[in-house]
């Protein structure tokens, strides 16, 4: 899980440009151990103090799979452009991404899952809105607390 980066020219190694990307985008992939092969899913999802959180319904397969066991991976990716050239050997991707391990837990207090639902918001409206009492019932809230979390960027400065 910590391994060391391979390539050092390409790592991240400023923890406020790891945690800008965490709060400023919109989409985390998060893997989960599903069986018999792992499971993937586009979320969406909100980033406060170490913790990602995202939002699904009690009977899916990403809460099934935290259920067995709590262990993911996530990864989001921001900045993309592909660089073309004459030669197909010359193209190269210009991105920054962060990859991050954490335990997911489905958060089951109806404040928490409050604080959580108004984390996701605000990573898309930029403030808290309003939620009615009845779809805090009916929704399931996880909460990723992050264990370990890297950097990469290339055709960005350093």
């Amino acid at each position: 899980m910590d391994r060391a980066m391979r390539r050092k020219d390409k790592e991240i190694t400023d923890p406020k440009e790891i945690e800008k990307i965490l709060k400023r985008e919109k989409i985390c992939r998060v893997a989960f151990n599903g069986s018999p092969f792992p499971y993937v899913v586009p979320l969406c999802y909100g980033y406060e103090d170490g913790a990602i959180y995202f939002h699904g319904f009690g009977g899916g397969k990403k809460i099934d799979c935290i259920k067995d066991d709590p262990h993911v991976c996530f990864e989001i990716d921001c900045d993309v452009k592909i660089i073309s050239d004459e030669d197909p050997c010359e193209w190269t991707v210009h991105y920054r991404s962060v990859i991050g391990y954490g335990r997911a837990t489905i958060l089951e207090d109806p404040e928490e899952k409050k604080k959580g639902l108004d984390i996701i918001v605000k990573q898309y409206a930029g403030r808290a809105l309003p939620f009615p009492e009845k779809a805090l019932g009916a929704v399931c809230v996880v909460k990723v607390e992050i264990e370990s979390v890297k950097g990469r960027k290339n055709g960005y400065e350093r």
